[in-house]
């Protein structure tokens, strides 16, 4: 089927969402991508470890426990968590103020490892991350499932939105609006499955003048049984 250009879906999601105005209203600000760069590294390194540990299990519980998070583990200090031993990293595992998941603790260094790494190409990962263009968002996802721990899926993506990167993300409302159309078939992770996705996307911002984030709100607004206000880490 043919991709819906951008006003035909537009129109559907404010018809659905009880007008323009309205509609407009609930789609979020434009992230401003240049302070993505002011970020300093140590805060990617906590968001990633965050996704981590929300994947799978209670956000609320992660939440509630991350001011413990951020003392056992140094503020996320890139160097201090790289400079830990192994045995040091499995008694901060074990720590009862953090949740106690062995298997997600070592990402916290193998992701630190990451972003240490491209340091050394001579420039922060904050600014690595700014400058990802946003027309091949899914090649940062790659990068990060690659390079990083644990941060494939929606991991990754939900990361960086987090951080304020301007992404979409394959929520069920996405990808039931995809499927529905028949602009993808199979494995929703797929590379071809991706491709189609992000050229969607793309397409849907030349025609418009919304970012990546908003044309993802506006699909899960156009699409399913969602005739009212979604949570935001739905779409």
């Amino acid at each position: 089927m043919k991709l819906e250009a951008f006003d035909k879906l537009y129109q559907r999601a404010a018809e659905r969402k009880g007008g323009v105005a309205q509609l407009n209203l609930l789609l979020p600000p434009v992230e401003e991508q240049g302070a993505l760069a002011l970020l300093p590294d140590d805060r990617y390194l906590a968001a990633f470890t965050k996704k981590v540990f929300q994947s799978g299990f209670v956000w609320r519980v992660v939440e509630q426990k991350w001011p413990d998070f951020e003392e056992v583990f140094f503020g996320f200090n890139i160097e201090k968590i790289l400079m830990m031993p192994e045995d040091m990293l499995e008694r901060k595992a074990a720590d009862p103020k953090i949740i106690r998941n062995f298997n997600k603790v070592k990402t916290i260094k193998a992701n630190a490892q990451m972003i240490f790494e491209e340091q050394q190409n001579g420039h922060s990962f904050a600014e690595f991350i700014r400058q990802w263009p946003s027309d091949n968002i899914i090649g940062l996802w790659a990068h990060l499932k690659k390079h990083g721990a644990r941060l494939g899926g929606n991991t990754g993506p939900y990361a960086l939105r987090a951080l304020g990167k301007d992404t979409f993300l394959l929520s069920r409302d996405v990808e039931a609006y995809f499927r529905a159309h028949d602009l993808i078939s199979g494995g929703l992770q797929t590379k071809a499955s991706l491709t189609t996705i992000q050229t969607a996307f793309n397409r849907w911002q030349q025609e418009s003048d919304l970012s990546l984030t908003q044309l993802s709100r506006l699909v899960a607004y156009a699409t399913g049984d969602n005739y009212i206000q979604v949570h935001e880490d739905d779409s």
